[in-house]
């Protein structure tokens, strides 16, 4: 494992999931919308929910990619956030409605965040 690597891709989607964080409890209608689901009040709500256990595992990832005592604490990260990535790119592709350019985009950003920690986890 390259342990810079996992630590720096933990770094980095903590900032991407703050920002979608921040985006989710402000804009929640505009995200549903680029998305390409009708607003509600009830998905605003779970937009709201989603945006604070965000919240929470980009603060989780920020710290765990300081760890410095435990390669194989680093290691269960980043094979946990590997999984998390390719399953939340995989189910964006296949949203129950049409994909909007949006959509296409964020399911990218999520498989290449997927790829990044599969690099570094096999990666000497």
């Amino acid at each position: 494992m390259y342990q810079h690597g996992v630590k720096n891709t933990l770094k980095g989607g903590a900032i991407v999931f703050g920002g979608s964080a921040i985006f989710l409890l402000i804009a929640p209608e505009i995200f549903l919308d680029l998305l390409g689901f009708e607003s509600s009040p009830e998905l605003i709500w779970s937009m709201r929910m989603i945006a604070i256990t965000l919240i929470a595992l980009a603060g989780n990832m920020w710290q765990n990619s300081k760890l410095n005592n435990s390669a194989a604490g680093v290691k269960f990260v980043g094979r946990l956030m590997f999984i998390s990535a390719l399953a939340l790119g995989v189910l964006t592709i296949f949203i129950p409605t049409e994909l909007t350019p949006f959509s296409i985009i964020y399911a990218a950003i999520g498989l290449s965040f997927a790829l990044l920690y599969l690099i570094n986890l096999v990666r000497k």
